[in-house]
């Protein structure tokens, strides 16, 4: 079955998002990185390899489906925030942002009855389930110690470790 109009528009306008937040945390890794916290830098850069394969992982579902994926400009990102706990409050309020887009992408998908369309996107809203709940822990972390200190230094240390596993694969 060829992809729903309405539904590769909405497909459309997501891969187009997707691009957009991995630029979004790439600046917020730049900015973390000249503030001497390549740790946290680190994290936001994983951020961005994860945005970027969603973007892919939805273009190619695009393009299977028939449809054609137009990209668009990539529209301006902030460059500068107070500090790494205004990141993460940032980050927070993105991602339920996100998760609107993404629910908005299941219903209209409902709405035109496209099954395979509503299946591929659970993966989704569950990856945002996640990403929410992991933001939401940083918060509450960095709030114990008020961004500061031996806290700081520790999680900036474990942050160091992350690496981009692509979980758009599986």
């Amino acid at each position: 079955m060829a992809l729903n109009k309405k539904v590769e528009a909405i497909l459309n306008n997501q891969i187009n998002k997707e691009f957009w937040s991995a630029y979004f945390y790439m600046s917020m890794s730049n900015y973390l990185n000249a503030n001497g916290l390549p740790g946290f830098a680190n994290w936001m850069h994983v951020q961005f390899q994860e945005e970027i394969s969603h973007a892919l992982k939805m273009q190619y579902f695009v393009n299977e489906r028939g449809g054609r994926v137009i990209l668009e400009p990539i529209a301006e990102v902030p460059a500068e925030w107070d500090g790494v706990l205004n990141i993460y409050e940032e980050t927070l309020k993105h991602e339920e942002t996100v998760t609107g887009l993404i629910n908005e992408c299941v219903n209209v998908a409902m709405d035109a009855r496209d099954h395979a369309t509503v299946n591929f996107l659970q993966w989704f809203v569950d990856e945002q389930v996640e990403e929410e709940a992991t933001v939401s822990e940083i918060i509450d972390q960095l709030k114990m110690f008020n961004c500061q200190g031996q806290g700081l230094y520790m999680m900036d240390k474990e942050f160091k470790t992350r690496v981009f596993v692509d979980a758009t694969k599986a």
